[in-house]
């Protein structure tokens, strides 16, 4: 069974159609009108090996904050979605990812409880225009949205774009290991009470 979602919000802030593709091949095809989302989600979806298109419109004349943190809200409803009951998947992944000075570890379990420990501290607010506070906002959505429990912890980096990039790939690879299909589950939920 093909586990994809597509997903459609439409705000007076954003306007925006998600679709992903769990099984496929890291293959992307982004233009949310913030730059630096565009490459940070190409990195997401390279790194977890899910197809992810995205076409997104949004107040960016006011700041990024609406249409970055509705992507992470349609990400995270599309997760939810095309993993559907989340029976037979793995459910808990963990990545650690360098990129040059920085180093940021991903740990997740999909489990319907959403839960965000985000614990990134960077001396710099901006990676080039792009505020990186937002990021936190981006893995709000996914974790509500998605039912997913998430620590992210930047263990040590100073550059604001290496941060960010080493917590996108992270995640990419965190919710690869997780979403995964064990044919040892048979199709049923990874949990003791028989249910998520």
């Amino acid at each position: 069974m093909e586990r994809t979602a597509t997903v459609e919000r439409k705000t007076r802030e954003t306007d925006i159609r998600l679709t992903l593709k769990l099984d496929g091949k890291g293959d992307s095809s982004i233009n949310t009108g913030v730059p630096f989302m565009d490459h940070m989600l190409q990195l997401l979806a390279a790194h977890g090996f899910f197809d992810l298109d995205i076409r997104a419109r949004g107040d960016t004349e006011v700041d990024d904050h609406h249409t970055v943190e509705d992507l992470g809200i349609c990400l995270g409803s599309a997760l939810g979605q095309a993993l559907k009951n989340k029976g037979g998947i793995r459910r808990y992944g963990v990545a650690l990812v360098p990129m040059d000075d920085a180093l940021s570890r991903v740990v997740i379990d999909i489990s319907n409880r959403p839960f965000l420990a985000y614990r990134v501290e960077t001396g710099a607010r901006q990676a080039g225009t792009f505020d990186v506070g937002l990021i936190r906002e981006f893995a709000r959505g996914i974790t509500t949205h998605a039912g997913i429990t998430a620590h992210i912890d930047l263990l040590r980096g100073n550059d604001a774009h290496h941060i960010a990039e080493s917590v996108f790939k992270a995640l990419g690879r965190a919710l690869d290991e997780a979403t995964r299909a064990d044919d040892r589950l048979k199709g049923t939920p990874l949990s003791t009470k028989g249910t998520l």
